[in-house]
């Protein structure tokens, strides 16, 4: 007994003792996560916060960079109200988001399917649907240009073989759009197939094993174990396709223009051309803030309506 408490005072000492010990033990891996972590925050308050702070400023200001600064308040976003440009801007890119973003969500998950399956030479089709992704937008747009010509492009050649009289996609208001869409699609998609992949191999196989021997169907077993373990991934995918679907920029500047008309203008080449062409450097920011708290909304809506995020 004596010896059993000698060696309870001795362990309670040492846990006394060790105390000071773990807790400066903690508070070291403590900032050294925070001394990780700097660099990326730096970076972001650089390039991110600091740019956002600067563009809600300058939103309240005349600012052509020629001249100084002058405070006019909310003018700019009065003249805003006014302005039908910037609300056929909107339109459009509603009209965008709507044609984009379901086709993406849901041909990036059939795409992944298909290619999840353990078959020979599936490697190379990943490979192949992954490598428009990494090309330039500005010069795989330049290519679609010539693809999607009325008389020479090879779209309308393949059409033309099997009876189809194929519009001028880019000069027509009723398909400028849609082109665009097309496009954006085949550039897009390589990324959100891979981000289904990982999900759809990372489903335990014994879940589809167990379905198949209670009598579950491919439908079934895609509605009970698929779609359910790929909730996370999709909306993941849905709120990225939706934010970069109201900042397309590049292929409607380099294939349209913005046109026929106003067509295909998106609301960032309207700022660009607010800000950059016509340096309305105060108004293009408020444009830019008003854009901003839009997908802010939309961003928000997409979390609601998915129940474990809004759980």
């Amino acid at each position: 007994m004596t010896l059993i408490r000698e060696h309870q005072r001795a362990g309670g000492a040492g846990g006394e003792s060790g105390k000071p010990y773990r807790s400066k033990l903690f508070n070291y891996q403590q900032w050294m996560g925070y001394l990780f972590l700097a660099p990326t925050l730096i970076i972001f308050f650089l390039f991110t916060v600091l740019p956002s702070l600067m563009a809600l400023f300058l939103s309240l200001t005349r600012y052509d960079i020629l001249t100084p600064i002058k405070w006019i308040g909310l003018q700019n976003y009065q003249r805003l109200l006014g302005d039908s440009v910037f609300f056929v801007t909107l339109r459009n890119m509603l009209l965008y988001v709507v044609l984009f973003v379901p086709l993406m969500v849901i041909l990036s998950l059939l795409i992944a399917i298909a290619l999840n399956r353990p078959v020979p030479g599936m490697r190379f089709f990943r490979t192949l649907f992954y490598l428009p992704m990494i090309t330039s937008s500005v010069a795989a747009a330049t290519v679609w240009v010539w693809l999607l010509q009325r008389n020479y492009g090879l779209i309308n050649q393949l059409l033309a073989l099997v009876g189809i009289t194929g519009p001028a996609w880019l000069a027509d208001s009723d398909t400028a759009m849609i082109a665009i869409v097309m496009v954006t699609l085949w550039q897009g998609l390589g990324g959100n197939i891979i981000l289904n992949l990982a999900g759809l191999q990372g489903i335990p196989r014994m879940y589809y094993e167990a379905a198949i021997l209670d009598g579950a169907n491919a439908w079934q077993c895609f509605r009970y174990v698929t779609w359910p373990s790929l909730r996370n991934t999709t909306f993941f995918i849905t709120t990225v396709t939706l934010i970069n679907a109201f900042q397309l920029f590049d292929q409607a500047y380099v294939m349209t223009q913005g046109g026929p008309g106003q067509a295909t203008l998106t609301s960032v080449y309207y700022i660009y051309q607010m800000g950059f062409q016509q340096l309305q450097m105060g108004y293009a920011s408020a444009m830019a803030f008003v854009l901003f708290l839009i997908i802010l909304v939309f961003s928000f809506l997409n979390m609601r309506f998915n129940p474990e995020v809004a759980s």
